[in-house]
């Protein structure tokens, strides 16, 4: 089993600067390979193959265009490889969208492979030679990396061998039941309270993007140093606010995969459920997404059962006591009451026991 890493580079200004020329070749790669398949598209010929884009990127682009040769030749390369899964994913896999064009800033990242090892508090890559770390690690053996920018940070990307650690569950199963007002709530009991860290910095997130709009001059194509400095604040801004929620996420996580032998969640649309206007925020600020995506693999690396109920499975309108279902459950009603039994219970909680029943049936 693999492990993937990813770790802050600290770049000094010669290696910033070729990091960004890195990511630009790669972009600039793409986008050319994306239009060759339109053209091919249009022409109603075959589109061509990552392979055949690269052997003309060569022919008639890297012999005009010198600044190819600054950079390895595995950032374009991948850049075409990359196309090429994106456009096989949407025709395979419903619901995926057609690649489109990159923009200069959004998203920035290439690709390195050759002798690459992590020892002490630097890593040693192709065209940068040492780069310093932001933490200590010894790793050798490295095939590739993925070198990405995130809020004018860079970050380095890698796989390592990784034995999963089976621990001793000293818990059983149990039904985990998300929510907007409380992260989670286990069957058991137990209360995970929501941080809501863009509710949190929405006031001077607000405040940030409107310097950006007030610095902005409409008609020019080169801006001022201002306003990219407030474009600087803002993405820290972001950025804060996503490490706030991963690592408030990959806590409750953590603990639930080493400490429970089942674990039962609910198959939500979120997608759907963002589309309330009302209460798009507080579910798109809880990261109910990534709270499955890390559960699907700690599940694996500590030995857990990770059961998934279905999107239609009515957790919060049935009773935990005697099953019978409710017609209706507004949002209001905080507390779930059964109108055959008359048992009373936090809904949340309800919920959960459901859940927990679900994984036993």
């Amino acid at each position: 089993m693999m492990k993937s890493l990813k770790i802050r580079l600290e770049l000094n200004d010669v290696q910033t600067t070729l990091a960004r020329k890195h990511a630009g070749v790669a972009r600039h790669a793409y986008n050319w390979g994306l239009s060759a398949c339109k053209q091919a598209f249009e022409k109603q010929e075959k589109r061509p193959s990552s392979i055949d884009l690269h052997k003309k990127l060569v022919t008639e682009v890297k012999s005009k265009n010198e600044w190819y040769y600054e950079v390895s030749k595995c950032a374009p390369q991948q850049a075409l490889r990359n196309l090429d899964e994106a456009y096989k994913r949407f025709f395979k896999v419903k619901g995926s969208k057609l690649p489109v064009f990159k923009k200069k800033g959004r998203k920035d990242s290439f690709y390195l492979e050759g002798n690459i090892e992590a020892k002490g508090g630097f890593i040693k890559l192709p065209k940068f030679g040492k780069i310093k770390l932001s933490e200590k690690m010894d790793y050798q053996g490295i095939k590739n990396v993925m070198i990405s920018r995130q809020a004018y940070h860079w970050f380095v990307s890698f796989k390592i061998p990784f034995v999963p650690e089976k621990t001793e569950k000293t818990k059983g199963k149990v039904g985990v039941d998300l929510g907007i007002k409380t992260l989670a709530t286990l069957s058991e009991g137990t209360v995970y309270e929501a941080i809501k860290p863009y509710k949190k910095y929405k006031r001077k997130l607000r405040i940030a993007q409107r310097q950006v709009s007030k610095k902005f001059q409409k008609g020019k194509k080169e801006q001022s140093k201002n306003y990219a400095k407030a474009k600087i604040k803002v993405a820290k801004l972001h950025y804060k606010i996503s490490c706030i929620r991963k690592n408030a996420l990959h806590q409750v996580t953590s603990d639930l995969a080493k400490n429970h032998s089942q674990i039962v969640i609910e198959d939500l649309n979120v997608s759907g459920m963002s589309k309330n206007h009302k209460l798009a925020s507080a579910i798109l600020d809880g990261g109910f997404y990534e709270f499955r995506r890390q559960l699907d693999y700690k599940c694996a690396w500590y030995g857990s059962e990770l059961v998934v109920a279905d999107r239609f499975f009515a957790s919060s309108k049935t009773c935990s006591n005697c099953g019978k279902k409710k017609a209706k459950l507004s949002l209001k009603e905080r507390v779930f009451c059964c109108e055959k039994c008359h048992f009373e219970a936090d809904r949340d909680l309800n919920a959960s026991i459901n859940l927990k029943k679900f994984g036993a049936s």
